[in-house]
């Protein structure tokens, strides 16, 4: 069993690395912009990857929040999956690519307000204190 778990996230850490890669320099798609692959996780029988997606520099559009940017680009790469999959395919010594679904990682984003929260409530704390 503990085999297969390596197997899986070795996998994993692989279709991390060439998705990346494969988005970078294979897809010319101004929906998607510049995407960081922030993870991947693989079903036990290798079938099916989650793949996790934040945009960088969404910030710089004023008309879109990061989480909208990130929603964006990860169903345009959503449209692109069989393309990443066939691409994938030639590269990695699997029997069978792993079916792609890309999904936004807000993660990063509420990890950013939780900071902010923080700071606001050491803030506070030092002007009571003062």
């Amino acid at each position: 069993m503990m085999a297969s778990n390596s197997r899986a996230q070795r996998v994993a850490d692989q279709l991390q690395r060439d998705i990346a890669e494969l988005i970078q320099f294979e897809i010319d798609d101004p929906r998607i912009g510049l995407v960081s692959v922030t993870g991947v996780e693989v079903s036990a029988d290798l079938a099916h990857a989650k793949v996790f997606v934040i945009p960088l520099g969404a910030g710089d559009d004023a008309q879109r929040s990061p989480e909208q940017a990130g929603r964006d680009s990860a169903a345009a790469l959503n449209g692109a999956a069989g393309f990443l999959r066939s691409l994938l395919a030639r590269r990695m010594q699997l029997r069978a690519a792993p079916k792609l679904r890309f999904h936004y990682d807000a993660s990063v984003e509420r990890g950013r307000q939780l900071d902010d929260l923080i700071d606001r409530a050491l803030a506070t704390d030092r002007g009571r204190h003062s």
